[in-house]
């Protein structure tokens, strides 16, 4: 049975009212839910990651991401330690498989990974082992994705201290993601700003992909590589 302090058994207690959740904390900005997971799904088409590669979706909650990443990849695994979020992820989205033990998940085998707002919520002294965990999961070339809150981003700020999962959640600056990846052995560390417009704004956001370079964006997007050698 999962410890009450955990994280994992922290989500098992919001796993039913997740999603609702959510979309309370982001209503401020004009959108849904399914507007930020469709972001998410375009930045991802636009890094050109293969989609015949098997992707893990690594901390991957109830599956509200996974559910879109079917649409592109054509193997999709998901993983959480939350068992009672996998049991719903499992139920929304059949065409792919979840897990709720990473020693599940096979070594050197994907070829690509997505942690979606997954290292705020892990302390920060185990976030380096998390970070050599996925990168052991996935193939030499393979590339990780990381999706986080900008703390310089006040709206993304009042977002997460409106969200009641989120009370334990310690932000990451950007530059503190890329010194991370870099210390769990990643190559080729890049970051892009993204998110910027609410839906009142929304005619100017054809112009976000080249934003990427402004500080002010509400999440981050940062691309690792698993060295080859």
């Amino acid at each position: 049975m999962n410890d009450a302090r955990t994280p994992a058994a922290k989500f098992d207690q919001y796993a039913e009212g997740y999603s609702s959740l959510v979309a309370e904390s982001v209503r401020g900005s004009g959108e849904s839910n399914e507007y930020f997971l469709e972001y998410k799904l375009g930045c991802l088409e636009r890094l050109g990651l293969d989609p015949g590669a098997p992707l893990l979706d690594f901390g991957c909650g109830v599956g509200s991401l996974t559910r879109l990443l079917t649409r592109r990849f054509s193997t999709v695994h998901g993983y959480d330690p939350s068992v009672k979020s996998v049991e719903i992820a499992r139920a929304q989205v059949p065409s792919a498989s979840f897990y709720d033990q990473a020693s599940n998940l096979e070594d050197d085998h994907y070829g690509a990974a997505i942690l979606s707002c997954v290292l705020h919520h892990v302390p920060p002294g185990d976030r380096v082992g998390l970070l050599h965990t996925v990168r052991n999961k996935l193939r030499p070339g393979g590339k990780l994705v990381v999706f986080e809150h900008n703390p310089w981003n006040p709206l993304t700020r009042r977002a997460v201290a409106a969200c009641p999962f989120d009370d334990d959640a310690v932000l990451l600056w950007p530059g503190e993601v890329c010194r991370l990846l870099e210390g769990a052995g990643f190559e080729r560390v890049n970051l892009d700003y993204i998110v910027f417009f609410p839906r009142a704004l929304s005619p100017l956001r054809p112009f976000e992909p080249r934003l990427r370079w402004l500080f002010l964006g509400a999440q981050t997007m940062t691309v690792g590589t698993r060295a080859r050698g």
